[in-house]
């Protein structure tokens, strides 16, 4: 079981920025806007990320932060080395289902030279559908649900 670190949202593109909660629906969080078509919709609904991640990049001398990287939810405590397609979560009172790993982009450029080739994969989050949605909240437990 892990937790939910921090909750973001943003008018488009990053960083997203912390909110105490939201609203979760199958096109993702109430509030959050994307920039570009290949991000967003049903099947990229949230993208989940390790806050252990975000450290060590930042112990690396990146200048990330929680939310930096586009994550709406930052988590920890979950081994996201195991993470694939078709696991589901559930935090708050949502489910999520994983359903692929994000590709990381030049976006992210103004945190560090190279940062994309140093979030290896499995490290660089994953999308996740809401297959039930609902309020997630700064704080919230986050578990695995078992497979069906």
């Amino acid at each position: 079981m892990g937790t939910i670190v921090q909750v973001n949202v943003s008018r488009g593109g990053v960083p997203k920025l912390p909110v105490a909660a939201a609203q979760a629906t199958v096109l993702g969080l109430a509030g959050d806007k994307h920039l570009y078509k290949f991000h967003g919709g049903a099947s990229k609904a949230l993208l989940l990320l390790p806050s252990e991640i975000v450290d060590a990049l930042r112990a690396e001398g990146f200048s990330v932060y929680y939310g930096a990287l586009g994550e709406n939810l930052t988590t920890k405590g979950l081994d996201h080395r195991t993470w694939q397609p078709g696991q589901r979560f559930q935090a708050g009172d949502v489910v999520l289902e994983l359903t692929e790993e994000r590709e990381p982009c030049r976006k992210l450029n103004p945190y560090g030279k190279g940062i994309q080739r140093r979030i290896y994969p499995g490290a660089s989050g994953f999308y996740a559908s809401v297959l039930h949605a609902g309020v997630i909240r700064t704080g919230d437990a986050i578990y695995q649900l078992p497979t069906l």
